[in-house]
């Protein structure tokens, strides 16, 4: 399969995370959500894939999530997943999926997990290094 990542191209996280699966030989399908949100079905598969939780994959950060008063921990998953839908600002990324399985890259270097061949180190817009050693650490 052709590894495809949820991006947002504003986001250093995200810009990372792709340099690292161009960086391993991958050139991925690259779905800017923010124009392109995902379904309701593809986002709810998403979440699976990922084996987490909605509030898990929920943005806190300069998003409407306060305004929309989802930091209420009685606020439940369906909610959660329409208040994404409603602003896909409020999903995190980048969500990364390959042939090993789908995950949040926060941070990037989570990416190298999904990679059959990583590159052997990446150094990222800040100048910070790293290798899938390092991240097999965390």
């Amino acid at each position: 399969m052709t590894p495809l990542i949820y991006h947002n191209p504003r986001c250093g996280t995200s810009r990372n995370t792709l340099a690292i699966l161009r960086a391993s030989g991958e050139e991925p399908e690259v779905i800017e959500y923010l124009e392109t949100p995902p379904s309701r079905e593809r986002l709810i598969e998403l979440i699976k894939l990922m084996k987490i939780t909605p509030r898990a994959l929920l943005r806190q950060k300069e998003t409407p999530y306060r305004e929309l008063g989802l930091e209420d921990p009685t606020v439940d998953d369906q909610a959660i997943i329409d208040a994404m839908l409603d602003h896909p600002i409020l999903i995190n990324r980048p969500i990364v999926v390959t042939d090993k399985g789908a995950r949040l890259c926060r941070p990037s270097e989570q990416v190298f997990e999904l990679l059959d061949n990583p590159v052997a180190s990446f150094t990222k817009e800040d100048g910070e290094r790293v290798t899938p050693a390092s991240q097999a650490n965390n």
